[in-house]
């Protein structure tokens, strides 16, 4: 900790060799008089980060109150007169080392120093461009709010706290980042939340020393609970709605500057299958949708491994007909079946990446007409039949269901896996890949919490809003290993009738 120099002159020399002469460093010196003598005094600030306008107006146009206050207490200290009875504005630290300034001018912070003081103050002046609030782009919604974060951690706090207008919505505040020292917010509901989960996430929190942390993902890689697994154990979203219903059921957010993914844990499985909609809809029609998605679960991840286990192995599953027509489908194709779907399933996360990296006006068009020349070329040369292009099709549009970026991923590294058995094995195969693969989520944790509950521990009373979601009257618990000290909601949980007067 190098603390300020008393001699202005040379703290700002010092700060001005510190920042490598920056361009960008704005240095405003100006003189405060007094009665017995005239104070040096110099504001510090960046170009672009702040905005010392307000500080410019109370110091330098009002000087003559300015100097007023100073001849009327020349036994007080001139910053905590500058502090207390001429800046106007909030939040006012002290600066007593150059470590702390450095930090707060980066951040946009203006810096006040006077001549023979150890210490300054710093005014919050940040000021800068920013996107604003948009519709998120990777979690639509038919019905639902259209805002969604941005890359300001203010910003993003503030919309969380929109929804959530408790006293109790406590959010704590640390620079991650040897070189970045980017901000980072943990914010959790007290008394909801579990206390150990959020000393857990603290202690996980500052034990990550990296030199720089540029988006969500850099935190959540170093502080999930299991490396070596496909499935993720940190939820991320870019809409507040999810970040305050997660907060309300007693999990944890991270919110990280820069950047608009926002983390939650804990995060089950179940999770990753549900979407804000759900809860907007009426309780039918959200069971319906989660039934859908669950279904288009198991199709993305069996449904090539089934074709090419009963294609091959187990014929006599296969209606005759059917069977007879697939014969004729695969006369001279020179490749088994596995063969066929490793070829079009790596050709359609081709043509998907390309897509995507592309340019919005053509990626998409791209994409689809690729898709629909490629597949019919490869039918009419003979090297696919016409039913694997289907099951390949079905496979991808039931993938996209899924509402998790990050699940659809791991459902599409496993169902290579499981294509692999179906080849070799048959539908022994497939069963032995669930079989592990169901073993591997039992074992995993999400800060302790195990990843497959309430199915695995199977607990009852929060079938109510798992794969069913009961009428919102009847959501009267929390998850009870997610919250366990506030299980019970602070609502009436009778049955809605109308008044039998009117």
């Amino acid at each position: 900790m190098n603390p300020l120099n008393t001699n202005i002159e040379e703290s700002l020399s010092i700060i001005n060799i510190g920042l490598g002469s920056s361009t960008d460093l704005v240095i405003r010196r100006f003189t405060l008089q007094s009665s017995s003598k005239p104070i040096k005094a110099a504001i510090i600030y960046m170009d672009g980060l702040a905005n010392p306008k307000e500080i410019l107006e109370s110091l330098l146009i009002d000087s003559k109150e300015t100097d007023v206050f100073l001849q009327a207490s020349e036994e007080v200290n001139p910053i905590t007169i500058i502090k207390d009875r001429i800046l106007k504005i909030g939040g006012i630290p002290g600066v007593t080392d150059f470590d702390s300034l450095y930090h707060m001018i980066l951040s946009g912070d203006t810096v006040i120093l006077l001549d023979g003081c150890p210490e300054g103050i710093a005014a919050s002046t940040a000021h800068w461009k920013d996107r604003g609030v948009t519709e998120p782009s990777s979690q639509s919604v038919v019905r639902g709010p259209r805002e969604g974060f941005s890359e300001t951690l203010r910003t993003n706090t503030v919309l969380i706290r929109r929804k959530i207008k408790d006293p109790n919505l406590w959010m704590e505040t640390r620079q991650i980042g040897r070189v970045t020292q980017t901000d980072v917010a943990l914010m959790f509901i007290k008394g909801i939340a579990n206390d150990q989960v959020v000393g857990e996430v603290r202690q996980r929190l500052d034990r990550i020393n990296l030199d720089a942390i540029l988006e969500s993902g850099y935190i959540e890689e170093m502080i999930q609970d299991e490396t070596y697994t496909p499935f993720p154990t940190v939820y991320n979203t870019e809409r507040p709605d999810v970040v305050a219903a997660g907060l309300l059921e007693g999990r944890i957010a991270i919110v990280v500057d820069g950047t608009p993914f926002v983390l939650l844990v804990p995060a089950l499985f179940t999770h990753f299958l549900q979407t804000a909609e759900d809860y907007y809809q009426r309780a039918d029609i959200g069971s319906i949708l989660r039934l859908l998605r669950y279904l288009c679960l198991f199709i993305a991840l069996l449904a090539p491994a089934a074709y090419i286990a009963v294609t091959t192995f187990h014929q006599e599953m296969i209606p005759t007909s059917l069977l007879i027509n697939i014969a004729a489908q695969r006369e001279g194709i020179p490749f088994p079946a596995f063969v066929e779907a490793f070829l079009m399933e790596v050709t359609f996360e081709i043509l998907r990446e390309a897509g995507v990296r592309m340019p919005k006006t053509v990626g998409q068009a791209v994409s689809i007409v690729g898709a629909l020349v490629i597949g019919q070329a490869a039918v009419e040369a003979g090297l696919v039949g016409p039913a694997m292009v289907i099951i390949v099709s079905i496979t991808a549009i039931s993938n996209f269901v899924i509402p998790s970026y990050n699940m659809g991923i791991t459902i599409r590294m496993i169902r290579f896996a499981l294509m692999m058995l179906a080849a070799t094995l048959g539908l022994y195969g497939i069963l032995v890949g669930l079989i592990a693969m169901v073993l591997h989520l039992c074992s995993l944790r999400s800060f302790g919490t195990p990843y497959l509950a309430p199915f695995a521990p199977f607990i009852m009373e929060d079938q109510k809003d798992n794969i069913f979601r009961l009428p919102h009257w009847a959501l009267f618990t929390r998850p009870r290993l997610i919250s366990p000290n506030h299980v019970k909601r602070e609502q009436n949980s009778s049955i809605p009738e109308p008044n039998p007067k009117s």
